[in-house]
């Protein structure tokens, strides 16, 4: 089943159990599907790299939003943003855990040879290819920064 599908059976769910938190984050991923779908130059359908690229965005959106409305003090508005955040992570992969991804990031270290902090762009720009999707960009760049800095 096409995530579009998906997301269309899980609306028609939402709708019946009287979800309304989860059905305006579902809704604002089919949008997001179909703005993709119908940009300049789209081919219709999204591969499944656009897809999780899409929705790592979604959820990025959010927990930036909650994030901002917790420094504001302003609780009763971080928590649609986090419970959107959680119910569209559900349609992206799993993510891998900080040992995993630091394992891939020392394994690339060793690859590139890199000796210290000016040798980031060598790793990031791999490392970030290879776990596009599985991993937090920001936890990839606080482990790259703390394996260089050894």
């Amino acid at each position: 089943m096409s995530l579009k599908d998906q997301i269309n059976t899980d609306i028609k769910n939402a709708m019946r159990a009287k979800e309304a938190d989860k059905l305006a984050a579902l809704r604002a991923v089919k949008a997001a599907i179909i703005v993709a779908e119908t940009a300049e130059g789209a081919s219709g359908e999204l591969s499944a790299d656009d897809e999780i690229a899409m929705l790592s965005k979604l959820v990025k959106q959010r927990k930036d939003a909650a994030e901002l409305y917790k420094r504001q003090d302003r609780a009763d508005l971080a928590e649609p943003e986090e419970f959107q955040a959680e119910v569209i992570s559900v349609y992206l992969p799993a993510q891998m855990s900080e040992d995993e991804v630091r394992e891939v990031v020392q394994a690339q270290i060793a690859k590139v040879a890199a000796a210290g902090p000016s040798d980031m762009g060598k790793v990031m720009g791999p490392v970030m290819g290879q776990l596009k999707g599985k991993a937090d960009g920001k936890m990839i760049s606080s482990l790259v920064k703390e394996e260089l800095n050894k």
